[in-house]
Parts: structure tokens; C-alpha cells; sequence
């Protein structure tokens, strides 16, 4: 599976797509924590002080907004899944 970040999150962590080697089955939630264990300097911009992700940070997979999904964050991931991070986005 793999994991892409976006616009800020991009910049901040210096790379587009983060390969992600966890078994089958494993949450949307591990890979969080998988991704911000290899770039720490995600971690303040994703998670709060209880290690939950921030609202702001927009997180699809597969194209669905996770959090339109019945199991939301502990949705299980197969390797074929894409994970897509987006920052929060502002203008008029």
C-alpha cells in the first residue's frame, strides 16, 4: 500500500508518496502511526497531545473520505490500498 501527501504536508515532510509495508488488515490508524514513526515532523501537524488526528487533516482512502466510512480510522487496509493526506484548505 501507499500513502500520498499534499500541498503542505508534502512540503513539510520533503516527500509525495510514502510506501507502507504493514500486514493485511491493518487500520488506516497504524499506518498513521507508521508514517509520523518515519517522518516525526508530521507528527504535530497530524496528531494531538492523545495521539489522535487532528479534525483539519483531511485522510482518503481509496478515494473515500475516511470519515464517511463505517469504521472510520480503523478501517482495515489491503496492499493494493492508497491512503491520500490532505492539510486543511482555506480561501474565497
Amino acid at each position: 500500500m501507499q500513502a500520498n501527501l499534499y500541498a503542505t504536508f508534502r512540503l513539510i515532510a520533503q516527500v509525495k508518496t510514502i510506501p507502507l509495508d504493514l500486514p493485511a488488515g491493518s487500520s488506516v490508524m497504524r499506518a498513521i502511526q507508521a508514517i509520523v514513526e518515519h517522518y516525526p515532523v508530521l507528527r504535530s501537524h497530524w496528531l494531538d497531545e492523545q495521539d489522535e488526528l487532528h479534525a483539519h487533516v483531511h485522510v482518503f482512502l481509496n478515494g473515500h473520505d475516511i470519515a464517511t466510512l463505517p469504521e472510520g480510522l480503523n478501517s482495515p487496509l489491503q496492499p493494493q490500498d492508497t491512503l491520500d493526506f490532505f492539510p486543511p484548505v482555506a480561501g474565497g
